[in-house]
C-alpha cells in the first residue's frame, strides 16, 4: 500500500514538473516570438496617386541598451527593449519624410542623416526624446541612401549611392569637425549584372538591364570590412543584399561569391534588401531588411528581421528560410550555423476550404489563404459583422495567429486621423458552436500585420475572424495565417532532383523534383560550398523552381526539404 502511494506521488510530481517546464517553455517562446512582416504601425503615405502603407530601408541601432528602429517615410521611429514589442515615437525635429535614414553613435551622441539634395546632420544624446538638433546644416554631398560607420579607432566613414548607372561610393568624415568630408569620394562598388544575375533588373532578373545598386551598409567583423548593398529594385520579390569585403574601410573591396547573402524570393512575403546588419544584446547578429508588397504602389513595403552570422571562413550569411513563419528572439548567444530560432509552429491555414460573409470581385476568400501577400480577400463592405472563416479539416493545436490586413478601398493619407482595426477571432469544432480565442474589440493600436500568440493552446477545426471596425474602405485580408501543430505524418524526404544549369547563361538554373507524400511545400536550399546552403526559396504546391539570380561560373550545391503542418523533413544534398 505504501509503495502504491509513493508511486502515485512520484508519478504526480513528475507530471507536475513536466507540465510546469512545458508551460514555462511555451511562455518564453510566446513572449519572445515575432512574425515577419514586423508588427508595426506602418503609416499611410503622403503620395496622392494611391492610398498605401509604407516603411522601408530600415536601420536598427543599439544605444544605451535599447534598440531603435528607423525607416523611410514613417513619421518618426521606434524603440524597444527586446526587438519584439516596439513603441513608436513621432518626430517633428527630424526630416522623417526623407528616404533611407542612417544613424551612428559617436562619443555617446547619436548622429542622423537621410537622403537629400541638401542634407543636414542631426544629433541627440537621448533619442527617447524628440529633441534632435542640427549639427551640420550644410553637409556637402547631395546623395541618396546614406550610411554612417564609426570604426574602432574613432574614425568615421560615409557610404552612399542609389543608381542603375552610378557606383556605390565612400568617403571619410571629420569626426572632430561637423562630420565634414575629408578628401574626395572613392568608387567602391560598380554594376556587374552580366556576372551577378541577382543584380539584373526585373521581377525575375529578366529585363537585360543593370539593376539599382543602393542601400549600402558597413559592418566590421574580425578586422574585415563588409560593405553591403541592395539590388535590383525595391519593388521586386528578388530584392536582396550582397556584400563586398576589404581589409580597409575604403577598399579596395572584393565581391563575396555567395552574394546575395540576404535573399527571400519565395513564401508569403518576399524581398530582403536594403537593410542593416547589427548585433543584439547577447552578441547575435541580425539583418533587418525591406520586404515588398508593391501592389497599390511600387513603394508599398514592409520590414523584415532575419538571423545572420559569420561562418568560420568569415563569410556573412543571413537565414531567411521560413522567414515569414514565427521566429523566436533568443535570450542567449546562439550559433546560427547550427541552431534554429524556429519555434516549431507550422502553418495550418494554407489552401484550406474557406467562406465569407461577402466578397468583392477579384478578391475571393481563398486569396487570404494562398500564402501570397500580393493577393487578398475583401468583403463587399467595411461594416461590422463581415466575416471570413476556414476549415482545417481536422482538429489541430493552434499556437499563434497572424492577421495581415489589405486596406482594400482605403483612401487614407498620412495626414488623416482614423480608427484602428478591431475584430474578434473565434474557433469551433463543428463550424456551428463558436468560442472567442482573440478579442480585439477594444484595440487602439494601428497595426496592419497583427501577430498574436495565444495565451494557451487552442484545439479547433474551424477558425473565423469577424469585423468590428476598419480604418477605411473594406474589411480585407491578404493573409489569415494560423500556426500550430498538425496531426499528419511528416513528409517523405526528397532524394532525387533534376538540376539544369543554363549552358549559355550560368546565372540561371532550373530544379525539378518528384512530389513526396504528405508535403505541403518545399524549401530549396542552395549555396556556393557543400554544407553551406544558406540561401533558400520556399515553394508551395509546386515541384519546380527557377533561379535567375546566380553568379556566373560559380558552382552551386542544393538540397530540397519537404514540409507540412507537422514539421520538416530534410532532403538529400545535390
Amino acid at each position: 500500500m505504501i509503495n502504491k502511494k509513493i508511486y502515485k506521488y512520484v508519478a504526480f510530481l513528475i507530471a507536475y514538473l513536466v507540465l510546469t517546464i512545458y508551460s514555462q517553455a511555451f511562455a518564453q517562446v510566446a513572449d519572445q516570438s515575432f512574425c515577419n512582416p514586423l508588427n508595426l504601425n506602418y503609416r499611410f503615405s503622403y503620395d496622392n496617386s494611391a492610398s498605401f502603407r509604407e516603411a522601408a530601408d530600415p536601420v536598427i541601432h543599439r544605444y544605451k541598451n535599447k534598440y531603435f528602429l528607423y525607416a523611410s517615410k514613417s513619421g518618426g521611429y521606434w524603440h524597444s527593449d527586446d526587438m519584439v514589442k516596439w513603441t513608436f515615437m513621432p518626430s517633428t525635429t527630424l526630416p522623417v519624410e526623407d528616404y533611407a535614414p542612417t544613424v551612428e553613435t559617436i562619443r555617446d551622441t547619436v548622429f542622423f542623416i537621410a537622403s537629400s539634395e541638401r542634407p543636414k546632420i542631426y544629433y541627440n544624446t537621448n533619442p527617447l526624446e524628440d529633441k534632435w538638433k542640427i549639427y551640420n546644416s550644410a553637409f556637402p554631398i547631395s546623395m541618396i541612401d546614406p550610411a554612417l560607420f564609426k570604426d574602432d579607432d574613432g574614425r568615421v566613414y560615409f557610404y552612399y549611392g542609389c543608381s542603375n548607372k552610378e557606383p556605390i561610393k565612400g568617403i571619410e568624415l571629420d569626426s572632430h569637425h561637423l562630420l565634414d568630408t575629408i578628401g574626395k569620394p572613392n568608387t567602391l562598388i560598380e554594376h556587374h549584372a552580366k556576372e551577378y544575375g541577382w543584380e539584373e533588373f526585373g521581377e525575375k532578373n529578366q529585363e537585360g538591364q543593370e539593376g539599382w545598386n543602393e542601400g549600402s551598409w558597413m559592418t566590421k567583423y574580425k578586422n574585415k570590412y563588409y560593405l553591403q548593398y541592395a539590388s535590383p529594385g525595391t519593388q521586386f520579390k528578388v530584392y536582396a543584399d550582397g556584400v563586398y569585403i576589404s581589409d580597409k574601410p575604403l577598399g579596395p573591396f572584393t565581391y563575396m561569391p555567395n552574394s546575395p547573402f540576404s535573399y527571400k524570393p519565395g513564401g508569403f512575403v518576399n524581398g530582403a534588401g536594403h537593410g542593416c546588419t547589427f548585433q543584439d544584446k547577447q552578441g547575435n547578429y541580425w539583418h533587418v531588411a525591406t520586404m515588398s508588397i508593391s501592389v497599390k504602389h511600387m513603394f508599398e513595403r514592409r520590414i523584415g528581421l532575419f538571423p545572420a552570422f559569420f561562418d568560420a571562413e568569415g563569410q556573412l550569411h543571413c537565414n531567411t528560410a521560413f522567414g515569414d513563419y514565427p521566429l523566436s528572439i533568443p535570450n542567449r548567444k546562439m550559433n546560427y550555423d547550427k541552431e534554429s530560432i524556429l519555434p516549431k509552429w507550422m502553418l495550418l491555414s494554407f489552401n484550406k476550404p474557406s467562406s465569407a460573409s461577402s466578397s468583392l470581385e477579384g478578391h475571393r476568400p481563398e486569396q487570404a489563404f494562398d500564402e501570397d501577400i500580393r493577393s487578398s480577400w475583401s468583403a463587399a463592405t467595411g461594416n461590422k459583422g463581415e466575416w471570413l472563416q476556414f476549415d482545417m479539416q481536422k482538429k489541430c493545436s493552434l499556437y499563434a495567429i497572424q492577421v495581415n490586413f489589405a486596406d482594400e478601398g482605403s483612401k487614407l493619407k498620412a495626414k488623416d486621423s482614423f480608427k484602428p482595426y478591431q475584430y474578434i477571432i473565434s474557433a469551433s469544432d463543428d463550424g456551428k458552436h463558436w468560442r472567442t480565442i482573440v478579442d480585439k474589440s477594444a484595440n487602439t493600436a494601428d497595426i496592419s500585420h497583427d501577430y498574436i500568440v495565444l495565451p494557451k493552446v487552442a484545439q479547433a477545426r474551424y477558425v473565423k475572424i469577424s469585423n468590428l471596425q476598419v480604418p477605411d474602405g473594406y474589411f480585407s485580408i491578404s493573409g489569415f495565417r494560423i500556426f500550430g501543430k498538425g496531426n499528419s505524418a511528416l513528409p517523405a524526404s526528397v532524394k532525387t532532383a533534376n538540376i539544369q544549369r543554363d549552358a549559355v547563361d550560368s546565372r540561371h538554373a532550373k530544379l525539378t523534383w518528384s512530389p513526396v507524400k504528405e508535403a505541403t511545400g518545399y524549401v530549396v536550399y542552395f549555396g556556393t560550398e557543400k554544407n553551406k546552403l544558406y540561401h533558400s526559396a520556399m515553394v508551395y504546391d509546386n515541384h519546380s523552381l527557377e533561379l535567375t539570380g546566380l553568379n556566373k561560373d560559380v558552382p552551386y550545391f542544393f538540397r530540397i526539404d519537404a514540409f507540412n503542418e507537422s514539421g520538416i523533413t530534410e532532403g538529400k544534398q545535390f
